[in-house]
């Protein structure tokens, strides 16, 4: 009875995890992606954890979920303060358009 339910539990698990595989790389909002992301190193540090592989499940959890996740979020956080500051892209055609900037001298003659 009890393998049953491990191998219920075990297929499943593998299903959640084809399923947050394909949503994470088929995502187009990056804040998703990362959450996905997140989502997808704790269950396969779960899916670790089942097959006795404790030191890895551990490092994927602190490195997958714990550590790489956020730096994601701040690197995310980043581009989009970033791009708030910049409302226009620089291509071939804006370049033509403006004209050149004059830069003063900051020496005193």
């Amino acid at each position: 009875m009890t393998f049953y339910i491990l191998t219920t539990f075990d297929l499943i698990l593998i299903a959640t995890l084809i399923w947050l595989a394909w949503m994470l790389l088929s995502s187009e909002d990056i804040f998703k992606a990362v959450v996905l992301f997140i989502s997808f190193g704790l269950l396969m540090a779960l899916a670790w954890a089942r097959m006795n592989a404790p030191d890895v499940a551990l490092a994927e959890a602190i490195l997958g979920a714990g550590l790489t996740g956020p730096l994601f979020l701040a690197a995310l956080r980043r581009i989009e303060s970033s791009n708030k500051s910049e409302r226009r892209v620089n291509t071939d055609e804006n370049r033509k358009k403006d004209s050149p900037v004059k830069v003063e001298s900051t020496k005193r003659k």
